[in-house]
């Protein structure tokens, strides 16, 4: 990778030069703007390489200037040809723009200039970040952080900075984190993204950052600072001992369908940065379901995406990724393959192989459900366990048997490779948050402007009585009993677990399941109404997975008195009690070092999905129940998960 030609700008002493990757275009030019963006003041033809490089060297190019291409070639989308000089395309290397993308009808309409509405690409120079090891412990938290959303009302912030990467490191917020037990935050997307074009007519914008134009470049609605701002951001929360994931989307881009616009790749080279049906070139695969797939297999494009990485990693310093839809990284014309060259050239490269990588393992194209099928370095999300962990606690039968193998780290996914890489988690940014989980049988995505037919429909979810918000004290005291069991099921799990943030205090998204265009108080998160009881109970559930190291490794039990599950007696389960479809209590018994005292000792983790006190009696003498230190009473509360160690 970096014997490779440079692509992008490379300043030198006396000259800058500039090189964009195109196999079809005729020509390229390099338009230059004044400083403002908005003046075209000079345009260059590019000289092409037998590389399909094309290249220019200018002398006098200083920091700051704004710059564009424009294609000339043959516009047939029909042979999936979009050459169209009088569009405006943004460089995919490029690492700053001087605005957001704003979506417009020219920009998908042939022979519009749209110089006046795309961003420029501004010449930027890079410093590097310091590059320490990545802060992620085995069986870690992970904490999943909408930047604007999480901060834009919080009261300590700083109005001048609230909505903004440089909000994530403000003592506040950091306080927050430390307290809750945060390993690692992991931001949204915050590259540059465009709005899709459904949206601007319904009052709406897309608030997530799902549908990246620009994969370098930061937003400059998250991130104003740039490459600073969000270098500066990590060094704080490394300070604070917390790491960096950013969440990244290679697998589509905002250029949308063939209706859509066209702003950088589409213009530079469609045939080539996306998947087209075979033999149909105007056709573009849709395995994303938002109207075109990236290529990842492509060289180019694969190089462009390590390229992408090693810069966030050398020039941010952040300590890993979570990949959008990530089968589409592995996927080749035959299919995924996690031997793939891109996946390959991750794990390979210097500068990434000891990254954190974190994979969504499905898409919606065939075969595209990898669930346990990335290679070992990477974790993945787990949606095998959220299923589980809530269907047990909405009371679904035959339930026993599915929760131990997801508190056991899901051995019946991971098994092959030899240790758990499952991110456990129970609600995630696509989904209800854990209250409305517990508040709604359906989804509510009204405002949405789709008449609710958005978002998914099956949510394992229930509503304690009464559909979404109420004011009766005894179903709202439900509610919390539930998100409280639900938290402790989840910190009680083998492998690493993951929290949608704001979801330790109870937040509400109104039952909306699909919150992706709702920029505004449906998804901020009001921080004077969180729950302050909820937010005490994570804290001390991440304190306690810290304490005892049997949550601290990947390891899956070997059965050999590592881990006991117990039935009510406090003997050990028998085929009748796993088998009964109705049995709303499990013990799991482990054994651990309590890091507290330096001591090997059991740790016993109870669980009574029933709306009844259950007695529950435990092997043995001198449990003591945390984190209150109580002595253990053999009574464990309805819709509860009770810790308690033997002393």
């Amino acid at each position: 990778m970096t014997s490779a030609p440079k692509l992008g700008v490379t300043l030198a002493e006396k000259l800058a030069e500039f090189a964009v990757w195109s196999e079809h275009a005729e020509r390229i030019d390099l338009c230059l703007f004044d400083a403002d963006g908005v003046k075209q003041i000079a345009d260059y033809a590019m000289q092409r390489g037998d590389d399909h490089i094309h290249r220019i060297e200018l002398p006098s190019i200083r920091l700051g200037q704004r710059y564009g291409f424009r294609a000339h070639g043959t516009y047939d989308p029909d042979r999936g040809l979009w050459f169209d000089p009088s569009k405006l395309l943004v460089d995919p290397y490029a690492r700053e723009l001087d605005r957001p993308f704003v979506h417009d009808a020219k920009l998908s309409q042939f022979g519009m200039d749209t110089a006046d509405l795309v961003p420029k690409t501004i010449v930027a120079q890079m410093m590097p970040a310091n590059v320490g090891k990545p802060i992620l412990p085995a069986g870690g938290f992970i904490y999943e952080v909408a930047v604007r959303p999480f901060t834009i009302l919080h009261p300590d912030v700083p109005e001048n900075i609230r909505g903004t990467v440089a909000a994530l490191a403000h003592p506040a917020v950091v306080a927050h984190l430390k307290k809750i037990g945060v390993d690692a935050v992991e931001l949204m997307p915050i590259t540059a993204w465009i709005d899709e074009r459904h949206l601007p007519p319904l009052g709406l914008t897309n608030g997530w950052g799902y549908n990246p134009v620009a994969l370098m470049a930061l937003d400059p609605r998250l991130c104003p600072g740039g490459l600073r701002e969000l270098r500066d951001t990590v060094a704080a929360l490394h300070e604070a001992g917390i790491g960096v994931i950013l969440d990244l989307v290679f697998n589509h881009s905002g250029e949308s369908d063939r209706y859509g616009a066209t702003l950088s790749m589409r213009g530079l080279g469609n045939l080539n940065y996306y998947r087209h049906v075979p033999g149909e070139p105007g056709h573009l695969v849709n395995d994303t379901g938002t109207g075109n797939t990236v290529a990842c297999d492509h060289p180019m494009v694969r190089r462009l995406i390590i390229d992408t990485l090693r810069h966030f990693v050398l020039h941010a310093g952040v300590d890993g990724f979570r990949f959008d839809l990530a089968p589409i990284i592995g996927r080749t014309a035959h299919g995924f393959d996690p031997n793939g060259e891109t996946l390959t050239a991750m794990l390979s490269d210097e500068v990434l192989k000891d990254r954190v990588l974190i994979a969504e393992p499905w898409d919606i194209g065939p075969g595209g459900y990898q669930l346990g099928n990335f290679p070992q370095a990477f974790l993945e999300w787990n949606d095998r366990a959220r299923d589980d962990l809530r269907r047990y606690w909405r009371g679904d039968e035959w339930m026993t048997g599915a929760l131990a193998t997801r508190l056991a780290g899901s051995s019946d996914i991971f098994e092959r490779s030899g240790h758990t890489r499952t991110v456990n988690f129970l609600a995630a940014h696509d989904g209800f948050t854990l209250m409305d989980l517990v508040s709604n049988r359906h989804k509510h995505n009204e405002a949405n402007g789709e008449d609710n037919r958005d978002g998914h429909g099956e949510n394992m979810s229930w509503n304690n009585g009464v559909e979404g918000g109420t004011d009766d004290p005894q179903i709202l005291a439900n509610r919390r009993r539930d998100v409280e069991a639900l938290l402790s099921t989840l910190f009680a799990t083998k492998g690493a677990v993951m929290l949608t943030m704001g979801d330790e205090g109870g937040r509400s998204q109104r039952g909306n399941n699909n919150a992706y265009a709702q920029d505004n108080p449906i998804t901020w998160l009001d921080w004077n109404a969180l729950d302050p009881v909820l937010v005490e109970h994570t804290a001390q559930l991440s304190a306690l997975r810290k304490r005892f190291a049997v949550f601290s490794h990947n390891r899956f039990f070997d059965g050999d008195g590592d881990v006991e599950w117990l039935a009510a007696s406090g003997q050990p389960m028998q085929v009748q009690d796993w088998e009964d479809p109705g049995n709303p209590v499990l013990g799991m018994l482990l054994k651990t070092l309590d890091r507290q005292t330096n001591k090997a000792m059991r740790l016993a983790v109870l669980f009574n999905r029933g709306h009844n006190v259950a007695s529950f009696a435990l092997p043995g003498a001198g449990w003591t129940r945390l984190p209150s230190g109580e002595t253990w009473s053999e009574q464990l509360p309805a819709r509860s998960v009770c810790f308690c160690i033997q002393d």
